[in-house]
């Protein structure tokens, strides 16, 4: 069956999503290769951002692959890849200071990461059953089963878990940024033009997050308008 919603809603928003992931990776990529005159690498600028704010306990890990840095709250530890632990670049300072901040949230209690880190579970199981839910319930009301509607909306009501947390997760991910940007600056980290290049590589990012919760707006509004039409 052809279907329009996809066309009309979905499709635009993964194009973005396309769209914004290149342009993350083309400028981090282009600000790689830009060393900071300081010669700070992304685990020490972490490190001392850390120790600034009195948490000494956070550990810094390698990970692999690219792109991959994150904050683990649950073990503490903040884990960088290889291209941003050991670089000297203004991409991976930048970087891992915005890892950093996700820390400094976590210790200060910072209301809307509390709020993300609580919907993990629901939002792991939203997007693990819901569209199986939500199929399975279309096949039933296709056989005029009273069970159908009632698994679609299910289904939805799952689904919309999964994007609550995309959503939720937008200002945790621009405060992240924000403090590491204020930091790199006022700390002396960087001078003021490279500022202006990790923001630009974060800023960068930041789009990766926002065409993702835009693409699950997207993806749940046409899932409400399918299950209406086949009530």
């Amino acid at each position: 069956m052809f279907d329009m919603y996809y066309l009309v809603l979905v499709l635009p928003m993964v194009i973005l999503s396309m769209w914004a992931s290149a342009r993350v990776n083309s400028s981090f990529n282009k600000y790689s290769k830009v060393s900071t005159m300081r010669n700070f690498t992304g685990a020490e600028a972490a490190r001392q951002i850390l120790d600034n704010n009195g948490l000494h306990d956070v550990k810094i890990e390698a990970v692999s692959g690219n792109l991959t840095d994150h904050y683990d709250p649950k073990a503490n530890v903040i884990r960088l890849s290889d291209s941003v632990r050991n670089s000297t670049s203004v991409a991976a300072v930048g970087v891992a200071a915005h890892e950093a901040g996700h820390a400094v949230q976590h210790a200060e209690g910072y209301a809307p990461i509390k709020l993300r880190n609580s919907l993990v579970p629901v939002a792991n199981l939203g997007s693990k059953l819901s569209i199986p839910l939500i199929i399975l319930g279309l096949v039933l009301m296709g056989a005029e089963s009273v069970f159908g509607s009632t698994m679609v909306y299910a289904g939805i009501l799952l689904f919309s878990m999964a994007v609550l947390f995309q959503v939720v997760t937008l200002p945790v991910e621009f405060d992240a940024s924000n403090r590491a940007i204020k930091v790199l600056g006022e700390g002396g980290y960087l001078y003021d033009e490279e500022v202006k290049s990790v923001k630009k590589v974060l800023s960068a990012a930041a789009m990766t997050y926002v065409a993702a919760a835009a693409t699950s707006i997207a993806q749940l509004l046409r899932l409400i308008l399918i299950a209406r039409d086949r009530d």
